[in-house]
């Protein structure tokens, strides 16, 4: 196992965003087409928040009750995506070791962090990423 092994060589480069003045609905039709969990929120380049599926689930109860959609859909109304963002989010550098990150994971509560890089984003990385990473060691 390589034991310095950068994050950039398991970080999604390709990182669909959010813009701070756009609608939460928005946000919910990223996270559905793209098929993902979480969102960096940029103002530009610079990441100035995350959402992540969870915190529209916390919101919602879409997840919870059958034929709740109209509900769901004036929650999102009402808020805005500062209101929901987890703000001035941890981010880490694409030259964080994979070994570091993993740390970083099982110490906090965190399921993806945005990599930022002279504060600009570049990925996203997430503990998919790294549990795939070490599940290839044993191949």
């Amino acid at each position: 196992m390589k034991k310095r092994e950068p994050i950039s060589h398991i970080m999604t480069k390709t990182v669909v965003t959010a813009n701070e003045n756009d609608v939460l609905k928005q946000v919910v039709e990223k996270l559905k087409k793209n098929t993902i969990r979480h969102i960096p929120i940029v103002k530009g380049k610079e990441v100035v928040g995350i959402i992540s599926r969870t915190d529209i689930n916390r919101l919602t109860f879409g997840a919870l009750f059958e034929g709740q959609e109209g509900a769901d859909e004036a929650i999102l109304d009402m808020l805005t995506i500062s209101q929901v963002m987890t703000s001035k989010p941890k981010t880490v550098s694409s030259d964080t070791s994979i070994r570091d990150l993993a740390e970083i994971f099982a110490k906090e509560d965190f399921h993806a962090l945005p990599v930022v890089d002279n504060g600009e984003l570049k990925g996203i990385v997430t503990t998919t990423d790294v549990v795939k990473y070490f599940l290839e060691q044993y191949d």
